[in-house]
């Protein structure tokens, strides 16, 4: 029978090449990877599970947790991965949502979550770092071989879960065509064959690390170093036997840090890929410096896998994130009447292909406000395409700042920030004002030795910017608040200074 996504994997599969290894020196073939996937479905179907059923996962990286991903896929079930620093009051959430039919979380974890999941009516199983637990030891006593249940194009493969930085998270409803037709798409645009080989050091809860790492070396047929977390000494001894790595921006900034990034260090690897959080230009230029290679930035979603990609052949410019993906429609369009606007206008982006979500799960108005009447996908992310067709992001709509009635798109201003001297990176945010609705705040982290100060940055930035994008006050930190995918938490920095603009503290003038 076929099964969409699992069908295109078993086919590019030789069985006896390598998929996995690991850091202890482990191989795993694909002929391995067929015969555990098969004998985890085989578990999940003892365990009652059905095709559409949710399979909810929160454990460590492990390669047998991809497979239980696989399993999930062959078994016809929905794959829902949390993150593993989600508490038990954020579970319960999740898991009263979802309502899946299983569970599988860490040991440690299981008496907490069992609680939860009694109350829900779903079933725990466990499952470590090692590759053991209940889960394991139910799929070791079953056959390796298991009939894959039929699943279509449009049948859900996962739900994964927004980060619910504004209201509840919701649940993204992902089909296997989404997941395919993406994979395949950027497997051919990125150059994947058989002969690669991928440092995979990102979590397998998030769409960059799950559905995009995996899911182009398991289409690709290629072998990936799967790591259990991202360590720099480790990443550069595995460079000469790799070819390829996909991060987010953290990696390559402890990357230009290390004396070992080198020319040298780097002549084997063909490809570096990053995304998730935007990549300081700075970064960009340092990195290429050092090795002679331009990292590939690429703009994705939870809600749409990858919408558009830096070239592989051409030039790729700091600051963008490409072009529109093959298959993927982008328009900017102005947040309020939806009107297309021209390119070099900065607006609203909206995506339309097979990539994109088949919508919230359980939640139809939401799912009916987020489209628009053609099909395109209103992403909350602002941005451009300037004249040579790169697209820019500039921020989140959430994150515009508007001052005495002017819109402030937080990224020109720090771009010019993080251009001075002394500076290693800038966000800025709105926060309340008493004149000024909002008050354009800059916070910035500076380099350990850097001189620059407050009076410094703002007497900078005087013919530079408009007055009205001119912060009102700078205020300095040693880091900026990140979520597990080096994504900065603007909600936390407006949170945290909400308070800094008083009547008696308003500027005159300003």
């Amino acid at each position: 029978m076929s099964n969409h996504l699992f069908d295109a994997i078993r086919h590019a599969a030789r069985p006896d090449a390598v998929f996995i290894l690991t850091a202890d020196g482990r191989a795993r073939t694909y002929g391995d990877m067929l015969a555990l996937s098969g004998r985890i479905a085989s578990a999940l179907d003892a365990l009652g599970v059905r095709p559409g059923d949710r399979v909810a996962v929160q454990v460590e990286k492990s390669p047998e947790a991809l497979m239980l991903y696989l399993a999930c896929l062959r078994v016809g079930a929905v794959y829902l991965p949390l993150n593993t620093a989600y508490t038990l009051a954020e579970l319960d959430y999740f898991i009263g949502d979802a309502e899946p039919r299983v569970v599988v979380c860490a040991p440690a974890a299981k008496d907490g979550i069992a609680k939860l999941a009694a109350g829900h009516g779903a079933r725990v199983e466990t499952l470590d770092e090692k590759g053991g637990g209940s889960l394991m030891a139910l799929a070791n006593d079953a056959a390796p071989a298991f009939t894959d249940a039929h699943r279509g194009p449009d049948d859900l493969a996962a739900i994964l879960y927004t980060s619910g930085t504004t209201g509840r998270s919701k649940g993204a409803m992902l089909t296997h065509d989404n997941l395919l037709s993406n994979a395949l798409t950027l497997r051919d645009y990125w150059r994947f064959t058989a002969e690669d080989r991928l440092i995979h050091a990102l979590p397998i809860f998030h769409t960059h690390g799950l559905f995009v790492a995996s899911n182009i070396t398991l289409l690709a047929g290629a072998s990936m170093y799967f790591l259990p977390k991202f360590d720099t000494d480790e990443v550069l001894r595995l460079m000469p036997h790799a070819t390829a790595m996909m991060g987010v921006p953290t990696f390559y900034v402890r990357l230009v840090q290390h004396p070992g990034l080198t020319h040298e260090a780097t002549a084997n690897m063909r490809l570096f890929v990053s995304g998730s959080a935007p990549l300081l230009a700075e970064t960009h230029r340092a990195f290429k410096e050092m090795t002679g290679h331009a990292i590939l930035e690429r703009y994705g979603m939870t809600e749409t896998n990858m919408n558009t990609s830096n070239p592989y052949d051409g030039e790729r410019i700091a600051g963008t994130v490409g072009f529109p993906l093959p298959g993927v429609s982008l328009r900017v369009t102005d947040p309020e009447s939806g009107k297309p606007l021209l390119d070099g206008e900065t607006g609203m982006i909206e995506v339309k292909g097979p990539n994109v979500f088949k919508g919230y799960w359980r939640m139809p108005e939401k799912t009916q406000a987020e489209f628009r009447a053609d099909g395109f996908f209103i992403t909350g992310d602002l941005g451009k395409v300037d004249e040579r067709g790169y697209v820019h992001i500039v921020g989140r709509g959430k994150d515009l700042v508007i001052s005495g009635g002017y819109n402030i798109y937080p990224k020109e201003v720090e771009s010019e920030i993080d251009q001075m001297p002394g500076v290693v990176e800038t966000a800025v945010i709105g926060v309340p004002h008493p004149d000024f609705g909002e008050g354009v705040t800059a916070v910035v982290v500076r380099k350990a030795d850097a001189a620059i100060d407050e009076r410094a940055i703002l007497d900078g930035l005087k013919d530079r910017l408009a007055r009205y994008k001119q912060p009102k006050r700078v205020i300095f930190v040693d880091d900026l608040p990140r979520n597990t995918m080096g994504k900065v938490q603007k909600n936390v920095l407006r949170d945290r200074y909400a308070g800094l603009y008083v009547p008696s503290d308003a500027p005159a003038g300003a």
